[in-house]
C-alpha cells in the first residue's frame, strides 16, 4: 500500500500576513488598507487587524493613511549580509521604531564618544518630530539626552565638556549655570528618575531621557513630545525607563 504523506499544517493568519506584505511591496509609494484588501481578497476588518500587527513589528510603515514595507523587511536580507555597525544600526532603528510606536512619542538614541555627545539614531511618531540635529552636539546642556550624558560624567569630565561647549541659550528656558545641571548616582543610574527638559532646546518641544550604561560606555535614550502634550511626559518617561532592557542595550552598543 502506498503511504500517503499528510498535508502540512498551515497557519492561515501567517499566510494572510505574508500576502499583505507581498501586496504592499508592489506599491513603493504605499497603498491604503482598502486597496490592500482588494489586492489580497481579504476582508477589510481582517486586513486592518493584520496591518496593525505588521506596523507594530515594523514589517510595514503607515504614513498618511498609506502602508508600505518597513525596516524589518529590509533587515531580513540586509542584516544577514552585514556585520558590525551597519547591522547594529538596523537593529537599533528597529527597536527605536517599536518604542516610538508603543509610546506614541518621538525617540532618539545618543552616546558620549571621544568627548562629544553624538546623535546616533532617531525615530519620529505621529505628531512628534524627531530631535533637531542642527545643534545637538554643542547643546548637551539643553536637551534631555545630553543632560543625562553630562550627569553620568565625572565632575572633571563635565567641566572639560562645558569648557569646549559653553552653556549658551537656545531658548529663554535653557539652563545657563553648571550648578543647575542634574546629576545621577554612580551606582545604578538607571534606577534614578528620568531627566527632563521643557522647551530648553527647542521651543514647543519637551523631552525626557534615561541612561544606558555598559562598563565605560555611556548612552541615553530619549523621548520628545510637543509642548501641548507636556502633561504626558512623566508617564511616557516612566514607560521608557521600564522599556529599556536587554534588547535596547544590545542594539545600542552594537552600533
Amino acid at each position: 500500500m502506498r503511504r500517503v504523506t499528510p498535508a502540512p499544517t498551515l497557519i492561515t493568519s501567517a499566510q494572510r500576513a505574508l500576502r499583505l506584505l507581498e501586496a504592499a511591496a508592489q506599491h513603493p509609494t504605499g497603498a491604503t488598507a482598502k486597496q490592500l484588501a482588494r489586492d489580497t481578497g481579504l476582508a477589510l476588518g481582517t486586513t486592518y487587524h493584520l496591518l496593525r500587527t505588521l506596523v507594530h513589528d515594523q514589517y510595514l510603515e503607515r504614513r498618511e493613511g498609506r502602508y508600505r514595507t518597513g525596516p524589518a523587511v529590509s533587515g531580513l536580507s540586509v542584516e544577514n549580509r552585514l556585520d558590525g555597525p551597519e547591522a547594529g544600526r538596523i537593529r537599533l532603528d528597529r527597536v527605536l521604531g517599536r518604542i516610538a510606536h508603543e509610546l506614541n512619542a518621538a525617540v532618539h538614541y545618543a552616546r558620549y564618544k571621544d568627548g562629544e555627545v553624538e546623535l546616533v539614531a532617531a525615530r519620529a511618531a505621529p505628531g512628534a518630530a524627531t530631535v533637531d540635529p542642527a545643534n545637538f552636539r554643542i547643546a548637551a546642556h539643553a536637551h534631555a539626552s545630553g543632560k543625562t550624558l553630562l550627569a553620568l560624567l565625572s565632575a572633571e569630565e563635565r567641566r572639560a565638556h562645558l569648557a569646549r561647549h559653553p552653556m549658551v541659550p537656545f531658548t529663554p528656558y535653557t539652563l545657563r549655570e553648571p550648578s543647575q545641571l542634574p546629576l545621577l548616582p554612580g551606582p545604578g543610574p538607571q534606577r534614578a528618575a528620568p531627566i527632563t527638559q521643557y522647551q530648553e532646546y527647542q521651543l514647543g518641544v519637551v523631552g525626557a531621557a534615561v541612561p544606558i550604561v555598559l562598563g565605560s560606555d555611556l548612552a541615553a535614550v530619549a523621548v520628545a513630545l510637543p509642548a501641548s502634550q507636556a502633561h504626558r511626559l512623566t508617564a511616557v518617561a516612566e514607560q521608557l525607563r521600564a522599556r529599556v532592557g536587554e534588547d535596547l542595550a544590545t542594539a545600542a552598543f552594537g552600533v
